[in-house]
């Protein structure tokens, strides 16, 4: 499985990659916004994208909209610092197969990756 990280704060960027080292994923790239992210989706198609929504440029939704249209197939989940639930609804309506929201801890981001990979069974390791 691999994964495109997509936030326009690096610590953010590296606290994910460190939650999922237990995984069995490829990180295949990080980005720091929408327009790097799809130039990345593009060229690897990854499996599984962790996406921003508040990033400078192309915002996190107009970058899902170009995510779908290209790799319609993308497990994409959104992690963000918005509380809006609306913002998360349309998130969801373009796409989306999960949301989080900032700030997120080892054990959200763990249960979170585990409903979207649906590996419900064996989580040898998974509090």
């Amino acid at each position: 499985m691999r994964l495109l990280i997509v936030d326009d704060s690096s610590i953010m960027r590296r606290i994910i990659e460190k939650n999922l080292k237990d995984y069995d994923i490829q990180i295949i790239g990080m980005a720091p916004d929408g327009q790097t992210a799809l130039q990345l989706v593009k060229e690897h198609m990854p499996d599984v994208i962790t996406l921003d929504i508040t990033m400078p440029g192309m915002d996190g939704l107009a970058c899902l909209d170009e995510i779908m249209a290209v790799h319609p197939k993308a497990k994409v989940m959104i992690i963000t610092a918005l509380s809006d639930k609306l913002t998360g609804l349309r998130a969801l309506d373009k796409g989306a197969r999960g949301f989080l929201y900032k700030p997120v801890n080892a054990v959200d981001l763990a249960k979170a990756f585990d409903r979207l990979l649906k590996r419900n069974e064996n989580k040898q390791g998974r509090v």
